[in-house]
């Protein structure tokens, strides 16, 4: 299998894990309403721990590499600026999307790392696609639940729109690959902008939505989100 290959297989798997988990969302079934809840809080928390782990262990540590200090701060900085602005005009526009919209906006970015450190790191590159799979379901699953609640689409039309959006991953990780891999700087730009965004995306959006009520359960995902993502660094280093 060529590079170019495996980097849309990747990919391809990473954004499908966004239809799957709205699969999750429409097919789960639970015995009571407290355990769901209970649930759905452990699975936003695994999702808030997995999108650490890709800031800390990958994409902050890469991105750092060819950059200044003070250009990496500008960098992420930026990032969290314009995550915030797509939070402040979410909220003016009213749209039932915020979160499908939140991760649309760190997986674009991160395909495109992930397709330009192929050719530096594979097994960097990997890692980070096993980070984007493990927060692709719970964001999956979080974005299906809001749309279901508050748009007309049907379930099946949702989980089609998924689906389609999925493909943006080989598309971005293909674009990351064939023109960002001789352009170390721009990468890292792209690398800590995201990392930015994404940080300020979990204490925004994902984990005020953790804490559970006489429920110590929840936030425990984050610590099994975080911690997946740290073994599978560790293993290639």
């Amino acid at each position: 299998m060529t590079a170019l290959q495996t980097i849309i297989l990747l990919t391809l798997l990473a954004g499908l894990a966004i239809p799957l988990g709205a699969v999750i969302a429409n097919q789960a079934s639970f015995k009571s309403i407290l355990f769901a809840n209970e649930l759905q809080h452990f699975i936003v928390a695994f999702g808030g721990g997995a999108l650490l782990s890709a800031v800390a262990l990958v994409l902050v540590p890469e991105g750092s590499h060819h950059l200044s200090l003070l250009a990496s701060a500008l960098c992420f900085s930026l990032g969290a600026l314009v995550f915030m602005g797509l939070d402040i005009l979410q909220a003016k526009l009213k749209t039932s999307a915020s979160q499908l919209l939140a991760m649309l906006a760190d997986f674009i970015p991160e395909s495109l790392a992930l397709g330009a450190t192929f050719s530096i790191n594979p097994q960097m590159a990997i890692l980070l696609a096993v980070l984007i799979a493990l927060q692709n379901i719970p964001e999956g699953f979080n974005a299906f639940v809001e749309l279901k609640k508050s748009s007309p689409y049907s379930s099946c039309k949702i989980i089609v729109i998924f689906l389609l959006f999925s493909l943006l991953g080989p598309l971005s990780g293909v674009t990351g690959y064939l023109w960002l891999v001789d352009s170390p700087e721009l990468l890292s730009v792209i690398m800590l902008f995201a990392s930015g965004g994404i940080l300020y995306t979990v204490f925004q959006d994902i984990a005020p939505q953790v804490p559970l009520k006489n429920h110590y359960f929840p936030p425990m995902g984050a610590v099994c989100g975080f911690l997946l993502g740290m073994l599978g660094y560790m293993m290639t280093m």
